[in-house]
């Protein structure tokens, strides 16, 4: 008997879905305030010109992606495009770009929590808190890959109500005197839209469970599309609301929860605390979803030991992959920092992103046209890697030190691995 396989049962809405619920996890709960204070009154600004930055890279994992019913996202497009060796690379940093953001929403998760629950704040209490979340999550999607889908789908429709809430009570209530009190004697534009890398980060995951798609050369532009137009306008909106509520938002840990106290007092911060929770719960959900489907995905090649590789006889899920991802990401997330995580996670997702740009030309010269073709392909990807290299080139040798490092240990590894010499 052959060896069991995943089943395709992720359909184009479940995927737009989970798109969604890949980009918009515990960033909205707390970037409000960080870009107020880089932007000040201009912040909304500084969405709109990340979400276009964004927009251009998208398009360029639009077109690549339809070309793919597998799983492996960019790993698979680096490989294909690359060969073996840059491919691995790409499925390595991506691989620690997702455990770093799962470390990184873990500790928000925490740090909500302890509003409500003190104890779930610090020492054990937080340690105890983050590793209940990783058990609940990995058994889901031990379970199958659709009761997996169905809890993302419920999940991202949960943290989209009170988000929409916000907005729909808090436009009539923006006030110019709040606006006004957030100054900023010199803005940083560059370390804002960088930090907001982070939180637009994230669309490419889903793309990783590929190969348990429906139709994935078909639905992957039509979803990364329509989530990008959504999260973008719930980003925009989210912000503009919160710097007309709150005054000098910037100095606010919790800027959702402050926004909610103007419009409903302490059963609001209370209110907000849950929201975030659910947003990041759903969040970490979806990443146990995809993120171990792109350990399987190396393994099957050989370039990971093969054990990743293996598949449930019962529930036909990789196993393996989603108990070992969990455990590293609690360990990423006991011993690290939300900030650390999260800026070192956008750097390494934005060298991932310029790989896959550069495939999309590889392929068109080598695999003629794609299920779907990006309109004036060639200023899109110019964009597309102007704004990854730039990004790149502000951040600092000690950052560059620690990403280098990782790529040699990866390398050490495949090159362990009997299948992959």
């Amino acid at each position: 008997m052959s060896a069991p396989r995943p089943v395709r049962a992720i359909s184009r809405a479940d995927l737009t879905l989970a798109i969604v619920n890949g980009v918009i996890g515990s960033a909205i709960f707390g970037m409000p305030a960080q870009i107020a204070a880089l932007t000040g009154a201009k912040s909304p600004l500084a969405h709109l010109i990340a979400a276009l930055a964004v927009l251009t890279i998208v398009l360029c994992f639009a077109e690549v992606a339809s070309r793919f019913e597998e799983s492996g996202g960019a790993y698979l497009y680096a490989r294909e495009a690359f060969g073996k060796h840059v491919g691995f690379q790409a499925g390595w940093l991506t691989l620690w770009t997702r455990l770093l953001s799962a470390a990184a929403n873990l500790n928000v998760f925490a740090s909500y929590l302890s509003q409500i629950l003190p104890v779930a704040g610090a020492g054990a209490g937080r340690s105890v808190v983050i590793v209940g979340v990783l058990l609940v999550i990995t058994v889901i999607n031990l379970i199958g890959v659709k009761q997996a889908s169905w809890a993302v789908d419920v999940f991202t429709i949960a943290k989209l109500l009170p988000l929409a809430l916000l907005v729909l009570l808090g436009l009539p209530q923006v006030s110019a005197a709040a606006l006004e009190t957030q100054t900023v004697a010199a803005p940083q534009w560059t370390q804002a839209v960088l930090l907001l890398i982070f939180a637009f980060g994230g669309f490419e995951a889903p793309l990783m469970s590929a190969g348990e798609a429906k139709d994935a050369r078909k639905d992957s532009a039509f979803a990364l599309l329509v989530a990008l137009g959504i999260i973008a306008s719930v980003y925009v909106s989210v912000q503009y609301v919160t710097i007309g509520l709150v005054p000098s938002l910037q100095q606010e840990k919790a800027p959702i929860a402050a926004a909610f106290s103007v419009l409903w007092g302490p059963m609001g911060v209370t209110f907000a605390s849950f929201a975030a929770m659910i947003s990041v719960w759903g969040w970490a959900t979806g990443n146990g979803l995809q993120s171990p489907r792109l350990l399987f995905s190396m393994a099957e090649r050989g370039e990971l030991p093969a054990a990743f590789a293996k598949v449930h006889p019962r529930f036909l899920t990789p196993h393996v992959s989603i108990v070992s991802f969990s455990i590293v990401a609690g360990a990423l997330a006991i011993l690290g920092t939300f900030e650390g995580n999260a800026v070192l996670s956008a750097i390494v997702r934005l060298i991932v992103y310029a790989m896959v740009c550069v495939s999309l030309w590889v392929f068109r010269r080598t695999k003629g046209p794609a299920q779907f073709q990006v309109p004036f392909a060639l200023p899109v990807s110019i964009l597309a890697l102007a704004f990854c290299f730039y990004m790149l080139s502000s951040r600092s040798f000690a950052q560059a030190g620690i990403i280098v490092v990782a790529m040699i240990a990866g390398h050490g590894l495949m090159l362990a691995q009997p299948k992959a010499r």
